[in-house]
């Protein structure tokens, strides 16, 4: 009766997807359909360095970039740059100028801040608002509406 219940229970595991299947149930089914490898080729070879393949032999630089090059100082004068550079030093340099371009709008944005706390409290100083001065704006139109009713005949 046992030897039977054991058939029965290995002919339903085998037809069970392996996710329900017991762990360590009578029948260890492996399916090795997927991993055809064997042990030696799954050994890694060394791979070739990706950067070599991305260097470009020669990158001609426009105006633009002579000028970065320039600006950045990768050389001194503009003569000094060779017919044809790498495009690695054309890209650091338009990264360096990047960086420089943020460093000044972070500058001019705080220099913007502190000025405009300072007339803020001059305005205060005199005492002018952005309520008193909608008012008087206000005030002015109703006056000028109220004389071009009485200027119509």
């Amino acid at each position: 009766m046992a030897a039977a219940a054991g058939v029965v229970v290995r002919i339903l595991d085998k037809r069970l997807p392996s996710a329900l299947r017991a762990s360590g149930g009578p029948c260890r089914f492996v399916n090795r359909r997927m991993c055809s490898k064997t042990q030696a080729e799954n050994v890694q070879k060394p791979k070739p360095q990706a950067s070599a393949s991305f260097k470009v032999p020669g990158h001609k630089p426009s105006d633009w970039d002579k000028k970065l090059l320039l600006w950045t100082g990768r050389f001194k004068k503009e003569e000094d740059i060779p017919e044809t550079v790498s495009f690695e030093m054309v890209d650091a340099a338009r990264n360096k100028m990047r960086v420089k371009i943020s460093y000044v709008m972070i500058a001019l944005t705080i220099m913007g801040c502190i000025m405009m706390v300072i007339l803020g409290k001059r305005a205060v100083e005199r005492h002018e608002s952005l309520t008193s001065q909608n008012l008087e704006k206000k005030a002015r139109w109703r006056e000028e509406a109220a004389q071009s009713v009485s200027a119509k005949p």
